[in-house]
């Protein structure tokens, strides 16, 4: 009863940081089915498409298979450093017992508990290992769009080749672009080490970095890329 008196603030705010990620997501999900041109990932979809068209008719294959491998290469740079993350965390969770006092000085808003700080660390290695398995799908997807592009299509197939081709590759910079998601709030969880308040704050502050990161500039202008938008909607701005 006590320990559950006791965890009460720290599972406050992990609600509230889970909620208001969820919510802030959804937001961005609805602007850019909504309106493509006033998010990053909508302008960045529109431009894989018009890339796969342009290599698939021979424009420029060597820039194409320069940027896959440059998109594998970073891919698998990040599943490697998720691992590496995930294998020290572990290391730090077996050595945990031993450390109490020094956990004790680290958690300063908040009462410390034992439990409470394994399963802060199971937290962290769960977001490590969905990191690593998005990165890692990644990097499948990013193969299996580099042999779709470069197969040799028959005549009046073109177009269906470069639909397919295109979708293969938005699936692989979506799982990418997760697995960058979840680094992004491994800050806020590292932050709930020393106390709940922190994993708010922390959350929040994300959140504010990501609109930045999000949403195009406002001079963005709309004739740059054909990006459709609902007629009812301002994509101006």
């Amino acid at each position: 009863m006590e320990l559950s008196v006791a965890c009460l603030p720290d599972a406050a705010a992990l609600f509230f940081a889970g909620g208001i990620a969820l919510l802030y997501h959804l937001f961005i999900a609805r602007r850019r089915k909504l309106c493509p041109l006033r998010t990053v990932q909508g302008v960045a979809s529109a431009a894989r498409k018009d890339w796969v068209a342009s290599v698939v008719r021979g424009r420029d294959g060597i820039l194409g298979v320069q940027t896959l491998r440059n998109s594998t290469m970073v891919a698998s740079f990040m599943a490697s450093t998720s691992s590496v993350l995930a294998l020290g965390v572990l290391s730090l969770a077996a050595s945990a017992g031993d450390r109490t006092g020094a956990w004790r000085l680290l958690h300063i808003f908040g009462t410390p508990s034992p439990d409470l700080l394994v399963f802060k660390v199971l937290a962290l290695l769960l977001v490590l290992f969905f990191a690593f398995f998005c990165f890692a799908s990644s990097i499948r997807l990013y193969g299996h769009a580099g042999f779709m592009i470069g197969t040799c299509s028959a005549p009046g197939e073109e177009e269906r080749r470069i639909h397919v081709s295109a979708a293969c590759l938005e699936q692989a910079a979506r799982q990418f672009h997760l697995g960058m998601r979840a680094f992004y709030f491994l800050v806020p969880l590292v932050l709930w080490l020393f106390g709940p308040v922190f994993l708010a704050l922390g959350a929040m502050g994300m959140l504010l970095a990501l609109y930045r990161l999000d949403r195009m500039p406002s001079g963005v202008e709309r004739g740059k890329l054909e990006l459709p938008c609902r007629k009812d909607i301002d994509c101006r701005g």
